[in-house]
């Protein structure tokens, strides 16, 4: 009897704990890269990251593949069967086989911001997209003919880009601005002003999320009347970070204060704040997990969903 009641006891003790268990999330898993491991493209259940002179691709069983480069820049895109990277150093984006790292293509497009490298090459309507030209102008490219095939007109210092809900969609930081691209007529057809130091975007979850960087918030832009809905403060800056969506939720890479905060795409409201501040990075949303990139610190974590 003495040994079943304390067989009881012990169970109704560990009983909570084994349920807060249960609650708590799945461990990160922390990969160390050797080098500048930064923006990041899903590809299935694999990940490319950008590096020095090389973009690689990772697993969480570690690196399958790289590719050489001059020096990749800005975000990636996966899609056509293959990996779309802009290349500074030579003033084009470069297009390479997703399956065997091969250079397939270097296509002359031009690049935005050759010296910051802050800029993303994004895919949508059948077509390649990227900030071509610091002037204001967005280059669109053919997958089939790997050619820029029509240059559209935008504000100066349009290179954040993203595509969805229907349109492409181009910040400039200079004229603190959103536009809203037809890729059927390659024209803007509308614009939403944005706080200070505009950055990356990512069109989703019913809207367009913008990082505001210098105030600190989130600007979320309704897609069919370009007015700014509300803005999120999550710190005093959020400078040199990246935003994605998906699951109901926007995923939003910060540099201070946490590694990302999950944002409510319905309701606008924090839900949680995860990791410790690591210093710039990249972020990508799966619906099994998360990627985080920490090039300061030589990491890249997968992080499970529940």
């Amino acid at each position: 009897m003495r040994g079943l009641k304390a067989a009881l006891l012990a169970a109704a003790v560990l009983a909570p704990l084994a349920a807060h268990a249960e609650d708590a999330p799945p461990a990160p898993h922390v990969q160390v890269v050797p080098g500048f491991a930064d923006f990041l493209a899903i590809d299935g259940k694999t990940v490319w990251a950008t590096n020095k002179g090389r973009v690689e691709q990772w697993s969480v069983k570690g690196k399958l593949a790289e590719a050489p480069m001059g020096r990749p820049c800005g975000g990636m895109s996966v899609d056509f069967g293959a990996l779309w990277v802009a290349d500074c150093p030579e003033n084009a984006v470069k297009r390479i086989d997703a399956k065997t790292g091969k250079l397939l293509a270097t296509i002359s497009s031009g690049i935005a911001n050759q010296r910051e490298g802050e800029l993303n090459t994004v895919t949508g309507a059948g077509s390649v997209w990227i900030g071509s030209d610091a002037a204001g102008k967005i280059a669109r490219i053919d997958p089939a003919t790997s050619k820029v095939v029509a240059t559209i007109p935008v504000a100066p210092g349009s290179w954040y880009l993203s595509f969805g809900l229907g349109a492409l969609w181009a910040v400039s930081a200079k004229e603190q601005l959103l536009q809203r691209i037809d890729p059927a007529t390659n024209a803007v057809t509308g614009t939403a002003p944005l706080g200070k130091a505009p950055g990356f975007l990512v069109a989703g979850e019913g809207a367009v999320w913008v990082q505001e960087q210098g105030d600190g918030t989130v600007a979320r832009v309704d897609p069919a009347t370009m007015a700014v809905t509300a803005r999120i403060k999550v710190g005093d800056n959020l400078k040199w970070g990246d935003i994605d969506t998906g699951d109901g939720k926007v995923w939003l890479r910060t540099t201070e204060d946490q590694e990302y905060v999950v944002i409510d795409a319905a309701t606008n409201a924090i839900l949680s704040r995860v990791g410790k501040p690591v210093g710039s990075g990249a972020l990508r949303w799966t619906p099994q997990g998360v990627w985080t990139s920490a090039h300061d610190v030589h990491t890249l974590t997968w992080w499970p969903a529940k």
